[in-house]
């Protein structure tokens, strides 16, 4: 079996206020995404959402069901949202084939029985990133390339925070249950994220942070507006980060973030703004 999941409890902000570095990296950094080989599943009880990454090189992987899902087949009760973050390959959905090339997605709903990933070439493979949630109702499967994406600019280079948002998997491009997912770039000569910072108690988040160089790291910041923490960010390391919490980062060279959300709206501006000189 080459499909691996590990489970994460919900933590309340109480309990998260005494934690210290390995405490906290422990319950919300995922650091074992993008083996290859390999599908890794992270399976967290905010919202049941489930982050992971398939890297299949000399043979194809398939989506197998988890002991946590209690189900026949890992779609029977999901939806599927997948980025493909490194070389050209194919997502096959119950025999038909979907060529996903470099920063494409793929949604998948609810009921298709057979997912399997390949890469073109074993030496360049394809890194799949996978965000999934529970889902109430099938829509059909759609193929997002960038050109299908809507794209929004962000901040500006006085405050450090100029970024580029292309919104890949939500409700305007696609017809989804409550998956969204979405990516990030931050612009030359700029470091923040998400800032000024926001919760939505609405809905829990997942960041995928990607290409940070190999000397370089991202400073993710979470926690309560009056009670944050920080994880030391890599490449290709998510953090999970619970609805209480503020998720925003600073890198120390430019980067890239794809988001996923879940929850209990599809409303992507539903969000409850930090002012940033009251952040503690």
């Amino acid at each position: 079996m080459k499909t691996h999941y590990t489970a994460r409890y919900a933590a309340s902000p109480q309990d998260v206020k005494s934690y210290d570095t390995d405490k906290l990296r422990d319950e919300f950094l995922i650091d074992n995404l993008m083996e290859e080989d390999k599908i890794n599943l992270i399976y967290s009880h905010f919202d049941r959402f489930i982050t992971g990454s398939a890297v299949p090189t000399t043979s194809a992987l398939k989506l197998e069901s988890i002991d946590a899902l209690k189900a026949d087949y890992f779609l029977e009760r999901r939806e599927l949202g997948i980025i493909n973050v490194g070389g050209a390959g194919t997502v096959s959905v119950d025999g038909t084939s979907y060529k996903l090339k470099n920063k494409e997605a793929l949604y998948v709903g609810q009921g298709n029985k057979e997912v399997v990933f390949s890469s073109d070439s074993a030496t360049e493979p394809a890194m799949y990133y996978l965000n999934s949630t529970p889902a109430h109702k099938s829509f059909p499967i759609k193929k997002i390339g960038q050109d299908d994406v809507e794209v929004i600019q962000l901040g500006s280079p006085e405050t450090a925070n100029a970024r580029t948002l292309r919104k890949y998997i939500v409700n305007s491009v696609v017809d989804v249950c409550q998956l969204q997912m979405g990516m990030t770039t931050l612009k030359s000569g700029s470091s923040w994220n998400t800032m000024p910072a926001h919760v939505h108690d609405r809905r829990m988040e997942v960041y995928f942070y990607f290409e940070v160089a190999e000397d370089q790291a991202v400073c993710h910041f979470m926690g309560q507006p009056q009670q944050t923490r920080h994880i030391w960010i890599g490449n290709n390391q998510a953090v999970i980060s619970p609805p209480w919490s503020i998720h925003s980062g600073s890198g120390t060279s430019s980067y890239s973030f794809i988001w996923g959300m879940a929850g209990e709206n599809l409303d992507y501006a539903d969000m409850d703004h930090c002012k940033i000189n009251e952040l503690k």
